[in-house]
C-alpha cells in the first residue's frame, strides 16, 4: 500500500513563476542551459545546472558546481524568489499538449515504499547519474526537481482535483520552448489532504514513469539519513521525496528512436539482406511512422523503408519478449550490427520522438549517422505489466512528454 504525505512546498510567488521555472536538468546540456538563463539571475538553472555560473567548459560533477547550487538555492529563499508554504499541502500539476491536459498530484513519496517495491523500477540505474543526483540532494537538503509517477486510475482521486481545476490556478503559463501549457493548484483544505493520504494508503502500488535516477537519488539519500540518525524514528521529513502521481490512463508514451553510426563493415545492401531474416522489409517513397506493434521504420541512404518482425522473433506472452526494443535490440543492433550493451556503446544514440522522424533523416543525411531506427511507442499498460513481473525494461525504452516543469515546487528534506 502506497504511504504518502503533504509538505510545506518552498515555490515562487505567482508573478515569478515563469522567470524560475525551467526544463528538467537531464534534457538539455550546460550550453543549452547557458543560453536559456541568459539575463536571469532568478532561472532555476543557477540550482539545478550551476555550473552556467562558472567559466565555459568547467565540469558539471566539480564539487564547486555543487556548492554553488546550495548557495544559489539560499539565495533564491533570501531574496523571495522562492517562498515556503505555511502549512502542508498536496498540489495539483496540470500539463497540456496537443489539446490533451493531464492532472498530477504532487506528494511526498515514502522512502520505504521505494525500497520495499511498492514504488516499481521499470528500468536500471547508472551509479554514476545515482551519485551525481544525490550529491545535489545533500548539498541542498532538497528535492529541487520532482519525479513522475503513475498510480492506477481512481474515480474518487479524479473527483478531488477536478474540484480543485475547477478554480482558477495559483499559476498558468505556456513555456516558451516547448509551447505546452502549465497550470498550479494548492490543496489545503484539511479534509481533502486527509482524504487523499486514505485513498493512496488503498493503492497498491506507483510506478515510476519518468525520473528513475532522481528517484533513485531521492530515497538512497532519505535512507542515508536515516541511518546516520541516532533519533531516527521515520516520520521526519527526509523519510519523503517529491514526485507527481499521475493517473496511468492520461499518460502519454511516444517512441524512443535509435540512430547508428555505421554498418559494422556491411554495404547497404548486405545490411538489408541481412535484414531480410527476421523482417519482411518494404521500401517506402516518402518518411514512414511505424503503424503497430512489431513494426519499424528504417532510414539509409536517403530512404525510408517499413520492416515488418516475422513470426518467432517475438513474443506476446512475454512482458520483455513482447517489446519492440527488444526485437531490434537482439535482431538488429546486437545480430547485425554488433552493437551488444545499448547504455555504453558510443556507435549508438537515442532521440526522443518528440524530436519528430525530422530529426532522424537530419542526423543520417549530415554524415553523422550512417541508419536511424524509429519504433512504435510501447503503451503504460506495457510499462506496468513489465514492473508489476519484476522484470526490467532494455535501456532508452521509454519517452514520456511532456516533461515536468521544474521549479513550480521544491521540497526541503527537515
Amino acid at each position: 500500500m502506497a504511504t504518502i504525505k503533504p509538505f510545506k512546498g518552498i515555490r515562487p510567488p505567482k508573478e515569478l513563476v515563469e522567470k524560475v521555472a525551467s526544463r528538467p536538468y537531464d534534457v538539455l546540456n550546460s550550453e543549452e542551459a547557458r543560453a536559456e538563463a541568459e539575463g536571469n539571475e532568478m532561472s532555476l538553472y543557477h540550482i539545478i545546472k550551476p555550473e552556467i555560473d562558472f567559466p565555459v567548459g568547467t565540469d558539471e560533477h566539480d564539487e564547486r558546481v555543487y556548492a554553488k547550487a546550495a548557495e544559489n538555492f539560499q539565495k533564491f529563499q533570501e531574496k523571495g524568489w522562492l517562498v515556503q508554504d505555511s502549512k502542508e499541502c498536496y498540489y495539483i500539476y496540470a500539463q497540456t499538449m496537443n489539446g490533451k491536459t493531464q492532472y498530477g498530484l504532487v506528494v511526498g513519496a515514502y522512502v520505504p515504499d521505494y525500497m520495499n517495491g511498492t514504488i516499481k523500477k521499470h528500468e536500471l540505474t547508472r551509479r554514476d547519474k545515482e551519485e551525481d543526483r544525490m550529491k545535489h540532494v545533500r548539498v541542498n537538503n532538497a528535492n529541487i526537481e520532482p519525479v513522475f509517477f503513475a498510480y492506477q486510475d481512481n474515480a474518487e482521486i479524479d473527483g478531488i482535483v477536478a474540484k480543485y481545476t475547477a478554480t482558477a490556478p495559483v499559476y498558468d503559463f505556456i513555456a516558451p520552448n516547448d509551447g505546452f501549457g502549465h497550470k498550479f493548484w494548492v490543496i489545503d483544505n484539511d479534509e481533502d489532504i486527509r482524504r487523499i493520504t486514505q485513498i493512496f494508503a488503498g493503492i497498491d502500488s506507483l510506478y515510476i514513469a519518468d525520473g528513475h535516477h532522481r528517484s533513485a537519488a531521492a530515497a538512497l539519500v532519505g535512507a542515508e539519513k536515516a541511518r546516520n540518525n541516532p533519533h531516527h524514528r521515520g516520520d521526519e521529513e527526509y523519510n519523503y521525496f517529491m514526485a507527481v502521481c499521475f493517473p496511468a490512463n492520461q499518460l502519454t508514451v511516444i517512441d524512443y528512436n535509435r540512430v547508428v553510426k555505421d554498418l559494422n563493415g556491411l554495404t547497404t545492401e548486405q545490411f538489408l539482406a541481412a535484414l531480410e531474416r527476421h523482417f519482411t522489409v518494404e521500401r517506402k517513397e516518402t518518411l514512414y511512422h511505424p503503424q503497430r506493434l512489431h513494426e519499424f521504420a528504417l532510414y539509409i541512404d536517403k530512404t525510408w523503408y517499413k520492416l515488418t518482425a516475422r513470426p518467432g522473433t517475438y513474443d506476446d506472452n512475454d512482458p520483455i519478449g513482447v517489446l519492440d526494443v527488444t526485437i531490434s535490440s537482439k535482431y538488429i543492433l546486437d545480430e547485425t550490427l554488433g552493437i551488444k550493451d545499448l547504455r555504453s556503446d558510443r556507435r549508438i544514440d537515442f532521440v526522443g520522438g518528440i524530436r519528430g522522424l525530422e530529426e532522424l533523416e537530419r542526423r543520417v543525411d549530415s554524415g553523422e549517422m550512417r541508419m536511424a531506427l524509429a519504433l512504435y511507442p510501447v503503451t503504460m499498460r506495457q510499462i506496468m505489466n513489465i514492473a508489476d513481473t519484476g522484470n526490467i525494461m532494455p535501456p532508452k525504452t521509454t519517452w514520456f512528454e511532456p516533461k515536468l516543469r521544474s521549479g513550480l515546487v521544491i521540497h526541503k528534506l527537515d
